[in-house]
């Protein structure tokens, strides 16, 4: 894989309107990130083969969280989103990495500030976490 633009990294929303659902990109992002996360379940004992740490394997609890900061480029994304934080409700989402694939999941906007300085744009930033189970399409 070679290198790519980081611009071209797409945080979309879905708009719910049924299968196939469509998505919305987040206008206006600068920055996006995905982190993946699974928890261990630690079943070392006296027993446990020189004292080293046992897993159990398959256990535990996996989650993901994704962030962007940015611009509001668009009335309809700003509405999208700020509705979506203040319903607190598990919309879908995609993050899309090209060359690589899409992810995609319920996901709950944990966060969403904005801000601005007197001689700078306003800008916004969000956190959300994973609702449920999230799938992979390679690309």
């Amino acid at each position: 894989m070679t290198a790519q633009k980081g611009r071209d990294v797409l945080l979309k929303l879905g708009a719910g309107d049924g299968p196939p659902e469509t998505f919305t990109s987040v206008a206006g992002l600068r920055t996006t990130s995905l982190n993946f996360n699974a928890q261990s379940v630690d079943v070392t004992d006296m027993a446990s083969a020189g004292q080293w740490r046992e897993l159990l394997s398959n256990a535990g609890v996996k989650s993901s969280s994704l962030s962007g900061n940015g611009i509001f480029k668009d009335a309809a994304t700003d509405a999208s989103v700020r509705t979506a934080f203040f319903s607190q409700t598990h919309d879908n989402w995609q993050l899309i990495i090209p060359d690589f694939g899409t992810v995609e999941g319920a996901f709950q906007i944990t966060e969403l500030q904005y801000a601005g300085s007197h001689d700078g744009e306003a800008t916004f930033s969000l956190s959300l976490e994973s609702a449920g189970q999230l799938t992979f399409t390679a690309a």
